[in-house]
């Protein structure tokens, strides 16, 4: 991070890109294990697609969303609890914004689908963000399919919004974007992200920014430094060390550079002040 001429901070990020099962670049430890947090969104929502038919594009994106509470991205989960069918109320992934309500977290599009997806099996909905409900059994079951790995190897943990997030290298998580088009409901969660990229998170964002610049792509960042994206069978993996999201632009930039893809609009993040003014950047 540059204030002036003076570098004032150092985010040092890894990343890794897959194909058929190989590596094909790496940045950093390849081999750096990670909790997937909301990147595991895309892969949360295949149940769902599996399960109801009647999901929508709209419907599968807000599922794999981390929205910002804009108006758009609120009428798609209230549409998607309608169709649930369920209620804010049954929502457990607690209260933000102002005023406090659970519609306003931004795992909420999430746990719309994860009551939906209890509606299509006929399970309880209390306590479906628990390690021992069926819900998150589904989750677990889904990771590793698309990671390749036995359930037992994915080390497991609580997530902000209650569910359990899951562990595994960088190098995992991007052979699991690599093949999520060739996963059963793969193609329309794809579908879904790629028709409503502002759903997914905002107009800032490096994943909403970088499905808007690379046509055919998907991404999906996650809390403490994450990015995940997938392409033309490529996956990729990026993780800023230090947890810190705003490095993440620059170097998917970077790293995406090196497999002949253009994400110059991402090389850059102006710093501003309080007062609107530019007093700084983040950069390669």
């Amino acid at each position: 991070m540059h204030r002036g001429d003076v570098v004032e901070a150092v985010h040092r990020v890894h990343a890794v890109a897959v194909r058929d099962g190989e590596v094909i670049e790496q940045a950093g430890d390849p081999q750096l294990v990670a909790f997937m947090r909301s990147s595991s969104k895309p892969l949360q929502a295949l149940p769902l697609a599996r399960a109801r038919e009647d999901m929508d594009a709209r419907d599968l994106a807000i599922a794999s969303a981390s929205h910002l509470a804009d108006s758009d991205q609120l009428a798609a989960v209230r549409a998607l609890l309608e169709k649930a069918p369920a209620t804010v109320d049954d929502l457990e992934c607690g209260p933000e914004g102002q005023p406090p309500s659970p519609l306003n977290h931004n795992c909420s599009g999430k746990h719309a689908g994860m009551l939906a997806l209890c509606r299509a099996h006929g399970w309880g909905t209390e306590g479906y963000r628990l390690a021992d409900h069926p819900v998150q059994r589904a989750m677990l079951a889904v990771h590793a399919e698309a990671a390749e790995l036995n359930e037992r190897a994915l080390p497991a943990g609580v997530d902000g919004c209650g569910v359990v997030t899951f562990a595994m290298t960088l190098e995992r998580m991007a052979h699991a974007f690599a093949r999520f088009e060739q996963l059963d409901g793969g193609t329309r969660v794809v579908a879904g992200m790629r028709e409503y990229p502002g759903l997914i998170r905002g107009p800032r964002a490096a994943d909403t920014r970088l499905m808007r610049a690379l046509d055919g792509w998907i991404a999906k960042g996650g809390a403490e430094g994450l990015l995940c994206a997938a392409g033309h069978g490529i996956g990729v993996a990026l993780k800023a060390e230090d947890g810190h999201s705003r490095a993440l632009g620059p170097a998917a930039a970077a790293f995406f550079s090196r497999l002949g893809l253009d994400l110059d609009e991402l090389s850059v993040l102006p710093l501003e002040n309080s007062r609107k003014e530019h007093v700084g950047e983040i950069r390669i």
